[in-house]
């Protein structure tokens, strides 16, 4: 899959079929995140990969925003460390991530924005790092219409030269 079909594409993935997904592509996804470009190249991210079907059924319960973790047959958890560029940094890894799975025709979604401190004592996660988001991958259970994003249309979002002129 070429690059910007997999921009035009890529929607979120909510509900998994229970199909293990390959050592192939865990290990592009991880490299996908390991690669990404940060800022002044801090690297400010680690990636815990979880497979054990106990382990994820125990972190969709403990996540209110993504208890379908529970069915997914891999999950990658976001870990930062403490640093100004960190969130930005660790965004983008994701979104490589994302890009990388649908590609090898997996989706995911992310779960998170607060309420993860709870995941640290299961994966033994240090005190001093931050748990930023958690990733469900899997094959998703249903045809989900490739392609079809409800999005603003261009004219309201991009413009040429100045803000308010046209983008055409």
């Amino acid at each position: 899959m070429e690059v910007f079909e997999a921009v035009q594409t890529l929607l979120a993935v909510r509900s998994y079929q229970d199909t293990a997904v390959s050592e192939d592509s865990i290990q592009r996804i991880v490299e996908a995140g390991r690669l990404t470009g940060s800022s002044m190249n801090g690297q400010p991210w680690h990636f815990v990969v979880v497979q054990d079907r106990e382990t994820l059924r125990q972190m969709g319960a403990m996540l209110r925003t993504g208890p379908y973790v529970a069915q997914a047959p891999l999950a990658i958890v976001v870990v930062l460390e403490k640093s100004r560029f960190a969130v930005s940094d660790a965004s983008r890894a994701i979104q490589s991530m994302f890009l990388t799975a649908w590609a090898d025709g997996l989706g995911s979604n992310w779960v998170g924005f607060g309420g993860l401190d709870a995941l640290k004592p299961l994966l033994n996660i240090p005190d001093d790092l931050d748990v930023f988001a958690v990733l469900p991958f899997g094959y998703p259970t249903a045809d989900i219409g490739h392609g079809k994003k409800q999005r603003k249309p261009r004219a309201e979002v991009a413009h040429r030269e100045r803000f308010g002129q046209p983008f055409e």
